[in-house]
């Protein structure tokens, strides 16, 4: 049996409850979601080394940072584990240079590293208080990777950011999940980011752990419903393979091999890598196919599963061929009249005008 990469069984006494996580985790990230209060914040900050009342175990690649029966607690410093806050954490009084410097051990190279795989190196002269929202959290998340660390801690690092931003950095996390390949813990209330940048989930609940798997099997849990009503979206990496400037639109290839048809968006080149979102809600399910429909992007599709999220129903879409999946909310009312049910035909249709670049 091979050591799993990141061993957690640790407790904590809180003022409301007692922490209490126990589960593995392999490469990849693994999103942690639940209700505000539910123990996320202290999990990470126990991870870290920052809460030194932590009991248990924890072990990456079957090396002890805290093994209570073996009298093992290393401190932070010497735990290899990045952590960017909620605030970023910025050193007001350090340009960003200095900042993503902070904590490298002079390693220049993996300095040089983080800032091209974020492009902040325009940046680097200045100091933390004249950057934008977005502009901190990549020089923060820049700072925790120049660390060379075994393990990637973020505590909903687009909670603070407003909608627009959040967009444009979304796109950076991705690069850092596939640049880097490191096991991460990613806190947040949105579903979907957990959707887009995580392979699994786990949901707490008072300290608990009250579900954990795939992200979109966890729909329906009740920890994570509240967040799945506020709206989940489709997120659809892929590369500019044509644009049609007669007929208005841009032809996105997505890495499942699904071409997309988009608003004309001259201004990426061909070749160029995006990311594309289309809300949940704004993809259509028809249970035949509807010829002279007005959407440009229609695939034939199996229904994987269906999910109640609130007064909603979360259609899980799996595209013939191969092409990836999709996500539709529909009414139960809907589901009903198209008898949805798991395995049955479908087509998922979405207009170019309800797909944007992120």
């Amino acid at each position: 049996m091979t050591t799993p990469l990141v061993e957690i069984d640790l407790s904590l006494d809180l003022a409301a409850f007692e922490l209490r996580v126990k589960t593995q985790l392999a490469s990849g990230v693994t999103a942690v979601m639940g209700p505000s209060g539910a123990g996320k914040t202290s999990l990470l900050e126990a991870i870290a080394g920052l809460r030194r009342r932590t009991r248990g175990r924890l072990a990456i690649g079957g090396e002890a940072l805290l093994d209570q029966a073996r009298g093992i607690a290393l401190p932070p410093e010497r735990r290899r584990v990045g952590y960017v806050p909620q605030d970023a954490g910025l050193f007001p009084h350090l340009s960003v240079l200095d900042n993503v410097r902070f904590g490298a051990r002079a390693d220049a190279t993996a300095v040089e590293a983080a800032i091209d795989t974020l492009e902040i190196r325009p940046l680097v002269g200045r100091v933390p208080r004249s950057l934008s929202g977005g502009e901190r959290q990549r020089v923060a998340l820049a700072r925790a990777l120049a660390t060379r660390p075994r393990l990637l801690l973020l505590d909903e690092p687009l909670a603070a950011l407003d909608p627009g931003l959040r967009e444009r950095i979304l796109p950076w996390l991705l690069r850092v999940r596939d640049a880097w390949a490191l096991p991460c813990l990613y806190v947040t209330h949105n579903v979907g980011e957990a959707l887009a940048v995580a392979s699994h989930l786990v949901v707490l609940q008072d300290g608990r752990v009250e579900a954990e798997g795939e992200p979109r099997s966890l729909l329906s849990a009740p920890a994570v419903v509240g967040e799945a009503e506020a709206g989940i979206e489709n997120l659809l990496p892929g590369r500019v393979v044509a644009h049609d400037t007669a007929g208005g639109i841009t032809r996105v290839r997505t890495n499942t091999g699904s071409d997309v048809s988009i608003t004309l968006a001259v201004d990426r080149p061909v070749g160029a890598a995006v990311t594309l979102a289309v809300r949940s809600e704004d993809v259509l399910v028809c249970a035949a196919l509807v010829e002279g429909l007005s959407a440009r992007n229609v695939y034939p599709a199996r229904v994987a599963a269906l999910e109640r999220t609130g007064p909603d129903v979360v259609v899980r879409g799996v595209l013939e061929n191969g092409g990836g999946e999709l996500l539709a909310r529909v009414t139960p009312a809907a589901v009903a009249a198209l008898d949805l049910a798991p395995e049955r035909k479908v087509w998922l249709a979405m207009k170019s005008h309800s797909i944007r670049i992120v």
